[in-house]
């Protein structure tokens, strides 16, 4: 018995200090690239960023954030923002990210999802801009001009919309499960497989190792993002946590509108983010 205790003491440190190799590997000053709620964030390697006191990051969401970027942004970690939106969902508007915004404390660069993805997409396949419809009349343009509008070189004669291509230094996400050769299952979530691609890092936590090849069949494979473009792994049992993990756990609404509630006073955040930081330490 009490070496079994032992065993899982020593099994729980080993994930604790492999989660902060993990998160030491994003550095302040760079460019991280986070999925949107459903895809699977990395929480646990979000409570090591802030926990290791790295600042002065470009956070891309891709193309939306919540609860994430809200923590990163109210423990001062985010120094430019590009995003679609911000939001908690049903428990409301993202408290941090609001009053950063009014203070002027972070540099928000309004996106559209499609821009975002198209930026992502050009870095994917090494060209300087990718060209997108819909956004020509948007007083968007007002406020990005690295977003260029020109007349098509080919076709009809119409106007278009280049956006940059955006190369994260990192992408995180969290997913179900890696195999021993380092393939992460990503389902049908292929937005997760555009970030890696794009990134110049790609880092990953998940709920467990298995011992099958995640190539194995045609079925298998199909939503398996190969190892190549995966630099570093992690585990993190219920890494995602409060949010959703596909297929694993729901969302915990009540832990969110628990911060939601919380976060709207600077005090209120800072005994949140103490105690989600406490708690990330012991489930690790």
């Amino acid at each position: 018995m009490r070496q079994d205790k032992k065993n899982k003491a020593e099994d729980a440190h080993d994930r604790d200090r492999a989660l902060e190799a993990l998160a030491g590997r994003v550095a302040s000053g760079q460019s991280l690239a986070v999925p949107v709620d459903r895809s699977g964030v990395a929480m646990a390697a979000t409570a090591a960023i802030i926990a290791a006191g790295i600042d002065n990051l470009h956070l891309v969401c891709v193309p939306i954030s919540g609860m994430q970027a809200d923590l990163l942004i109210g423990a001062g970690a985010v120094r430019t923002l590009e995003t679609s939106a911000i939001s908690l969902g049903e428990a409301g508007g993202a408290p941090r990210f609001g009053a950063a915004v009014r203070a002027g404390s972070v540099t928000l660069r309004d996106a559209t999802c499609p821009a975002i993805h198209a930026g992502l997409m050009a870095a994917q396949h090494g060209v300087p801009f990718m060209p997108i419809a819909g956004i020509i009349g948007s007083d968007l343009l007002e406020v990005r001009p690295d977003w260029k509008v020109i007349d098509s070189p080919v076709g009809e004669a119409r106007k278009v919309v280049v956006v940059p291509a955006i190369k994260p230094d990192v992408a995180l996400f969290h997913a179900p499960e890696a195999d021993r050769a380092g393939n992460i299952r990503i389902g049908r979530f292929r937005e997760l497989a555009t970030m890696a691609y794009a990134a110049k890092r790609t880092l990953v936590t998940v709920e467990r190792i298995v011992d099958h090849d995640l190539f194995e069949t045609e079925d298998s494979a199909a939503g398996v993002l190969p190892s190549l473009y995966v630099d570093a792994i992690a585990v993190a049992e219920r890494g995602a946590w409060p949010l959703a993990l596909w297929n694993e756990y729901p969302a915990d609404e009540a832990e969110i509108a628990r911060y939601a509630a919380m976060a709207r006073s600077e005090d209120g955040f800072r005994a949140y983010l103490s105690t989600f930081l406490s708690h990330r330490k012991q489930v690790a």
